[in-house]
C-alpha cells in the first residue's frame, strides 16, 4: 500500500488503505480541524520529534465495549480502600505532560512532541480532549487523556506514579463514559496490559 502524503486541505484518504503497520499518511498539520476529522475516521497522530507528522489506523485495532470492562480483584481492593481521590479535567497539561515524560516499559523515549502536547492541549480548551487525574497525599500519582467525539472515547496516554493509580482514572473514566451514555473506549494499538480489562483487538 503507498502511503499518502497529506495537502493542505484538512481531508485523509480512507483508514483501510493503510499499510500493514496501520501507518496511512504522513505530513499535513495539527490544525484542530485537522485533528477532529482524524478521529471521526478512527485515525490518529503518532510520531517522534526527528519524523514528520504520521498518521496511523492500524487494524485491527484494540477496542473496549464499556459493558465488558473487566477489572482485577486487587484493583477491587484498592477501589474499596478509596486510596486515590479523583477528578476529571482539573489539571489536563499536567496528565499530558506526565505521560510523556514517565519512562513505561518497551518504550524508549516519547511520541507525545511539544507539537502535539499544544494541540491536545488546544482541543482541551475546545472540550473534545480530557483527563482523569488520581491524586495522593494531594499529588498528582497517575491519570490518562484521550478524545471524546460522538459517544466513543478516544484513549491516547496514561502514566502512574503509584502503583495502580492509572488504573483507578481508567475504572472512573469507563463509570463516566458509561453514566454519559457511550458504548465505546477506542485504545488503538494492542497492548496485553489494557487487553486485561477487557478490551479486544478488532
Amino acid at each position: 500500500m503507498p502511503i499518502f502524503r497529506l495537502v493542505e486541505e484538512p481531508i485523509f484518504p480512507p483508514p483501510d488503505y493503510a499499510d500493514p503497520s496501520g501507518l496511512l499518511a504522513v505530513g499535513g498539520d495539527l490544525s484542530n480541524e485537522r485533528l477532529l476529522e482524524a478521529y471521526r475516521l478512527g485515525i490518529f497522530p503518532w510520531y517522534s520529534d526527528d519524523q514528520p507528522i504520521l498518521w496511523w489506523s492500524p487494524d485491527p485495532r484494540l477496542v473496549l465495549d464499556l459493558n465488558d470492562f473487566k477489572i482485577s480483584r486487587s484493583l477491587r481492593k484498592t477501589l474499596k480502600r478509596e486510596v486515590f481521590q479523583v477528578t476529571l479535567d482539573h489539571a489536563f497539561e499536567e496528565v499530558i505532560r506526565a505521560c510523556a515524560v514517565v519512562p513505561r516499559e518497551a518504550q524508549n523515549g516519547t511520541w507525545i512532541t511539544n507539537e502535539l502536547l499544544k494541540a491536545y492541549v488546544n482541543l482541551h480548551g475546545l472540550g473534545y480532549a480530557h483527563s482523569v487525574e488520581s491524586w495522593f497525599g494531594g499529588k498528582l500519582a497517575g491519570g490518562l487523556y484521550g478524545v471524546s467525539l460522538g459517544k466513543c472515547f478516544f484513549g491516547e496516554s496514561m502514566f502512574h506514579l503509584k502503583t495502580d493509580a492509572s488504573k483507578v482514572a481508567l475504572h472512573a473514566l469507563v463509570q463516566r463514559l458509561r453514566a454519559g451514555g457511550f458504548t465505546l473506549l477506542d485504545i488503538q494499538w494492542v497492548t496485553p496490559h489494557l487487553a486485561q480489562f477487557g478490551a479486544v483487538a478488532g
